[in-house]
């Protein structure tokens, strides 16, 4: 069964990182942001993640004769989603050494500039960049940085490990076709 996590989770991991180094490449720091880009990458994050459902049905059908309990079905997810977010979080890496984009301060200018646009007073508008400031300082080391890049992609893998496991334990919900 490890064997099948690592590589069902190397191949989510593919299909969601190589996409974002892709538009790295293409797009640089015009990349898609905002409610498209977010919408992009979870879309991107959901197809990658199906794999959790193929790789714990395959589980059962084949390799347990029919029937997987919830708890080994849950934890083969949790298992191939800690691998594609360990690739998740290398292809971040690799996106950022490609740009030379300094996402930190790109994103602390974001907050400042969305309390702006809200009308924050001169008080709040100091408190905002303070944090921004802060934020984009911690975000520079990559030992925080990349725990927060994993947190995008994980809990997606948790929700996908959590329903599959939910619905393959019962043998007769897509049971396996009998060969001819």
């Amino acid at each position: 069964m490890l064997q099948r996590i690592v590589t069902n989770g190397f191949i989510a991991g593919l299909i969601v990182g190589l996409p974002m180094i892709a538009m790295t490449l293409i797009f640089g720091e015009n990349a898609p942001s905002g409610v498209v880009g977010m919408a992009i990458g979870y879309t991107t994050m959901l197809v990658a993640l199906s794999v959790i459902f193929l790789a714990v049905k395959h589980q059962r059908d084949v390799v347990n004769g029919g029937v997987i309990k919830f708890l080994p079905a849950f934890l083969m997810g949790l298992g191939i989603s800690a691998v594609a977010g360990v690739l998740y979080v290398l292809a971040w890496e690799v996106s950022l050494a490609i740009s030379g984009m300094d996402f930190g301060a790109v994103y602390a200018e974001h907050l400042v500039e969305a309390a702006r646009a809200r009308g924050a007073t001169e008080d709040e508008l100091a408190a905002e960049l303070a944090k921004a400031e802060a934020f984009a300082k911690m975000y520079a080391n990559p030992l925080f940085r990349m725990p927060i890049t994993f947190t995008e992609v994980f809990p997606v893998g948790l929700i996908v490990s959590l329903i599959a496991a939910l619905l393959l334990r019962n043998s007769r919900f897509m049971p396996a076709r009998a060969s001819v």
